[in-house]
């Protein structure tokens, strides 16, 4: 069976990591092919929203050592590379809204790659862990880089260090996470945002998702000129002419992602 499973309706892509015995742990193979994924998510045009979760009881528990201390491991220069690299990169650069439902816990990578999506949400009994000094290693898939403007620099590197288990609760309370829902709607939570999203205007989103991630690194006067770039190419969608027309015939907009 698949390690990662992929839904699409509704124009929404739900994508599931099913590796369930293994708590959706990351080895080679379901890296890929969440890669080959996202990759298709990207150019699918009828896909307006993407949904990722985790089978079972986890969100991810992060890499599976299992593969580390078997016949011919792959490095740490391959697994970071090939493997967590790019799949950060291709959900902050997917020009989709990501909903991150993190169904259960959610340590180490999986805790990361689920903190770059564009709007993370977690079931009431989930729980986020920084679990790399346990094991004398350093935060990666983009943790030291997302966790601390999240949260702040000092929690950020002490949750790092202690290793501590944060709570859905505590992580919706410090900003690490936009919202909990009580495990028994979460499901339907989680995709009713994917839903509003789907319905959305796609490239505005996109768009703003785009101007997010250049913010990072943009002085002021570099941010405001790319507002001003994006805002051009936002007034130029079908989409922001539907919106406008509907604002002044008192109607539902009906967006078409175009």
């Amino acid at each position: 069976m698949s390690s990662v499973l992929l839904e699409i309706n509704n124009n929404i892509a739900f994508i599931k990591l099913n590796r369930p015995e293994k708590f959706n742990s990351f080895n080679r193979s379901m890296a890929l092919e969440l890669q080959q994924i996202l990759d298709d998510c990207a150019t699918n045009a009828d896909i307006r929203a993407v949904h990722i979760s985790g089978e079972g009881k986890a969100f991810c528990a992060g890499q599976d050592l299992g593969e580390l201390t078997g016949e011919n491991p792959p490095g740490f220069e391959v697994i970071l590379a090939e493997h967590y690299n790019p799949i950060v990169l291709k959900i902050r650069q997917l020009p989709k809204p990501v909903v991150c439902a993190v169904n259960g816990v959610a340590a180490g990578a999986g805790a990361n790659i689920a903190l770059c999506g564009d709007v993370v949400v977690a079931a009431a009994s989930a729980s986020f862990i920084q679990a790399f000094s346990k094991i004398g290693l350093i935060p990666d898939s983009g943790g030291t880089f997302t966790l601390p403007r999240l949260i702040g620099f000092q929690k950020a590197s002490a949750l790092m260090m202690l290793g501590d288990k944060v709570s859905a609760e505590d992580a919706e309370a410090m900003g690490m996470i936009y919202k909990v829902f009580p495990d028994e709607n979460f499901a339907e939570e989680s995709i009713r945002i994917a839903t509003t999203l789907a319905q959305l205007p796609t490239l505005g989103l996109a768009f703003t998702k785009q101007a997010l991630n250049d913010s990072l690194s943009n002085s002021l006067g570099e941010q405001l000129q790319r507002e001003d770039e994006l805002q051009y190419n936002a007034a130029h969608t079908a989409d922001y002419q539907e919106g406008v027309a509907a604002f002044m015939e008192k109607r539902k907009p009906v967006f078409k992602g175009k």
